[in-house]
């Protein structure tokens, strides 16, 4: 089991954060300067081709440790940000280009789609060695709850493979913006935990159809959706239930110590 590494540290605003090192996967954990031991603990997953500190990420991120108290924890998904590009991610983007240049929207979702499985398949086991790492520091231990606190195209398509085979995540908020694979929708039939869905209603990759087939297929007894019009780049965090995660990780009327 790899332990965490922590590479530099810096505060601001009442938020300290840490960088850190798996194994080879770098990542940023974000948590209050004067916080409790075993704060709920959420993960936050980045969209396609950015990375772990993006600036709506970030503010999502500052957000959540100011206003409940959270420990926040996002990572580089594989091929992005600080993580070396292999030879499959480079052709993957090379065909993505090439398709998107020749307005061939049929190749797009076959290369999203095929991309898109295999960076799941990497990630999410990256993300539960990530957790049973942390788990291991004496701030987080086993005893705080985990979420999953949203991302939307890549940081969905990978947070819900995840959200279905790791029980540790007990909510979890997702986004649309990615081309809807069975994968998804398997997966999705597996996962029970209550679920915030945010939907760009306008995206012009993304059929509105196969979105809500995909809602549709969750398993969840809670479960709710959110439509905001928006474009593929101008996904709004509007409309949301602000208390969602704080009430299933157990901080609603808990302030930051």
């Amino acid at each position: 089991m790899h332990s965490v590494h922590f590479t530099a540290e810096t505060s601001s605003n009442g938020v300290v954060e840490r960088d850190f090192i798996v194994g080879e996967v770098p990542g940023v954990l974000w948590s209050p300067v004067s916080g409790s031991d075993h704060a709920p603990l959420v993960l936050m997953g980045h969209g396609g081709g950015l990375h772990k500190k993006t600036p709506a990420l970030m503010a999502r991120a500052h957000d959540a440790v100011s206003t409940w108290g959270f420990t926040v924890v996002a990572i580089d998904a594989p091929g992005h940000g600080d993580r070396p590009l292999t030879a499959e991610d480079e052709q993957a983007r090379a065909d993505l280009r090439q398709a998107m240049v020749a307005g061939d929207t049929e190749r797009v979702k076959a290369v999203s789609v095929r991309y898109g499985t295999s960076l799941a398949e990497r990630a999410v086991p990256e993300w539960q060695a990530t957790l049973d790492a942390l788990q291991q520091l004496p701030e987080i231990g086993t005893e705080a709850p985990i979420g999953y606190g949203g991302g939307i195209t890549l940081g969905t398509a990978i947070g819900m493979p995840l959200t279905a085979v790791e029980p540790r995540i007990t909510a979890a908020i997702f986004g649309g913006g990615f081309v809807v694979r069975q994968e998804l929708i398997e997966a999705a039939r597996r996962i029970t935990v209550p679920i915030q869905f945010l939907l760009p209603w306008d995206d012009e990759h993304v059929d509105r159809q196969s979105s809500l087939a995909l809602f549709d297929a969750f398993a969840s007894k809670e479960k709710t959706l959110h439509a905001n019009p928006g474009d593929h780049r101008n996904v709004r965090w509007f409309g949301l239930d602000d208390e969602f995660l704080a009430r299933h990780l157990g901080r609603v009327g808990v302030s930051p110590s």
